[in-house]
């Protein structure tokens, strides 16, 4: 039987991945075995990801993960663990190099989000983003006056992201639009060469390159002229949030991470969100999405996941909107984590 990993995490994260349990149940047959990471096993075990966990996570043919992180573990001492150790740890161990996100807004919520109407329409990207090179992995020097960050790329480590952005664009709308900076930083004028290489073998794909300040601003000024957006890892952490706001709301944008043969990991793109921790008022549709995409990319079954997709739609349509989706506007009803499950569990 299907045996799926469950990370709740910290703050609103056993909330909503109690949520997306409850979705996962009446999509499939499923096993489960529930495991600490981020704060919660700080507090349990004084690191952020055990041995024994990921160790869990390898076994599993799936993982889904909440959310990690709270001012309760935030530190400037870089000795200490934080958190966001665990999801980087799990991303390592795991062996997960492509982040993806897919970005489109959903009608229903076209009020919620701050761009005007016609700028969103159509809009229907995924940023795949690469997850274990560049800066944020690379040496790290501190003394009193400065510091340093080193960042560095391989090429086989970019050939394999690009392929990964290629295959994703020939199941869709076939085209590739590359973000770099390589009129300055020479690791982006590799990645740059390589991506272009690696498109000779996708005739069927069209590939642009851009630069990421000029990405930024297409993203916000006109985004549905990007299909599938590939860039390295800090490029797309933050160009991933900013297209996230198109739909309204981070509460809406799901994310998968993949590597090889081993399982998947996949989590909503939004944070803890302590302050609402146990009020009944998270919103949990970024999770079912999450698991949407768990059951699609990760165990191969399309079907099941389509039909998660059009629950989701389809209570939306009906007006039904947390507190980070409301508009006040006529036909809304506000509602909490328990009665929008519900209610997706009832469209199921």
């Amino acid at each position: 039987m299907t045996h799926i990993a469950l990370l709740p995490g910290d703050g609103i994260g056993p909330e909503i991945v109690g949520a997306g349990k409850r979705v996962l149940d009446a999509a499939g047959d499923f096993t489960y075995e529930e495991h600490l990471v981020g704060g919660a096993s700080i507090d349990a075990a004084g690191t952020a990801l055990t041995d024994e966990v990921l160790g869990a996570c390898r076994l599993s043919d799936a993982v889904l993960l909440g959310a990690v992180g709270g001012p309760k573990w935030d530190t400037t001492d870089p000795g200490a663990p934080r958190p966001e150790q665990g999801l980087l740890g799990l991303r390592k161990g795991l062996g997960l190099f492509a982040n993806l996100r897919p970005v489109r807004p959903s009608p229903a919520l076209t009020a919620s989000s701050p761009m005007r109407p016609e700028v969103i329409a159509g809009t229907d990207l995924l940023v795949v983003r690469e997850l274990t090179g560049g800066i944020y992995f690379g040496e790290k020097t501190r003394t009193a006056t400065s510091a340093g960050d080193h960042c560095v790329y391989e090429a086989d480590e970019i050939e394999r992201i690009a392929r990964v952005a290629f295959e994703s664009a020939g199941r869709r709308s076939r085209r590739v639009t590359s973000v770099d900076k390589a009129n300055v930083l020479e690791t982006s004028r590799l990645w740059r060469e390589v991506v272009t290489v690696v498109a000779k073998d996708y005739p069927e794909v069209e590939l642009d390159h851009i630069l990421v300040d000029n990405a930024a601003m297409q993203l916000v000024a006109n985004p549905s002229r990007f299909d599938v957006i590939v860039t390295e890892n800090m490029f797309g952490d933050i160009l991933s949030d900013e297209a996230a706001m198109l739909t309204g709301s981070l509460g809406m944008l799901p994310s998968a991470s993949l590597g090889g043969d081993g399982p998947g990991l996949f989590e909503p793109v939004h944070g803890s969100a302590p302050d609402i921790a146990g009020q009944g008022v998270a919103n949990p549709l970024a999770t079912f999405l999450s698991v949407a995409m768990l059951l699609r990319d990760g165990l191969g079954l399309a079907d099941e996941a389509a039909r998660v997709e059009r629950a989701v739609d389809a209570v939306l349509a009906k007006g039904l909107r947390t507190a980070d989706l409301a508009t006040d506007a006529e036909g809304e009803r506000r509602v909490g984590t328990e009665e929008i499950t519900e209610t997706v569990l009832g469209a199921l």
